[in-house]
């Protein structure tokens, strides 16, 4: 990991805290640039070929052991872990470690991943770790409201930033022709502001603070749109999140634990 790749990380998700704008430490949805390859092995593996079309990130969720730095060597493994057959479609979750080279565990991640109008007619295995919403926090007020706003070029800085060219990101046709309004912003990218609002609002910028991060992507963001995350205090260093664009809830699900 170079410093310069980590302050372009920064920079691509209009990241203000200094630290990370510095490459000092990584951003924490940085750390799925160095997985990217191995989370698409087990994929290929489960997945037939002609259902790749349908797939979308579902949900994503960070274990941090420690952060990860300029300098750093990392090495990464994956394995899907379960899937569950719905009428709707077929959930399934990738299980990726993430180690430093004298065998460290610097992070684990638990992407779940959902293919469209394909029910596998079973389950098998195991799904990534809840982390719902409690509702009842809804009676007590937000300890924190954040507001944010998504460039018009914010896919096109985000992508080589991330490692993730995927047209629907980048190609105004491509997208729509996928059924989409337009070219959407990278459900991480979204991911990485929500990240530096819980950062910056409850954890004093401190990234090493940070050592479970979960979201479910509800729906898809545009450029151009602005980004309201509310934020509720959900137990000991311990904080539930939603995030909308208007009235509509693009992430849900949210939660952040801190060590205090």
């Amino acid at each position: 990991m170079t410093r310069e790749r980590l302050i372009e990380y920064a920079k691509a998700t209009n990241d203000p805290i200094p630290a990370h704008l510095a490459g000092d430490v990584a951003s924490p949805v940085f750390a799925i640039v160095p997985v990217f390859e191995s989370l698409m092995e087990p994929a290929l593996e489960v997945v037939p070929v002609g259902l790749f079309g349908r797939i979308v990130h579902g949900e994503q969720e960070f274990r941090f052991h420690r952060p990860i730095r300029p300098g750093d060597k990392l090495v990464s493994r994956a394995r899907m872990t379960g899937y569950e057959g719905l009428s709707n479609g077929t959930r399934g979750t990738i299980h990726l470690e993430c180690r430093a080279e004298d065998g460290d565990l610097v992070n684990e991640q638990y992407v779940t991943l959902f293919v469209r109008g394909f029910d596998t007619g079973e389950t098998r295995g195991e799904l990534g770790p809840e982390h719902k919403f409690d509702d009842a926090l809804r009676s007590r007020a937000p300890v924190a409201k954040v507001n944010q706003h998504v460039d018009d070029d914010q896919t096109y800085r985000y992508a080589p930033a991330a490692g993730d060219p995927m047209p629907i990101h980048l190609d105004e046709e491509v997208a729509k022709d996928s059924g989409l309004p337009g070219i959407i912003a990278h459900g991480l990218c979204t991911m990485a502001f929500t990240s530096w609002a819980l950062l910056t609002e409850v954890a004093g910028s401190e990234v090493d603070r940070l050592k479970r991060f979960a979201v479910r992507f509800a729906k898809p963001v545009l450029p151009g749109q602005d980004l309201t995350t509310h934020i509720w205090r959900a137990g000991a260093g311990s904080y539930a999140f939603e995030t909308t664009v208007g009235e509509t809830v693009v992430i849900k699900d949210g939660l952040a634990e801190f060590a205090e």
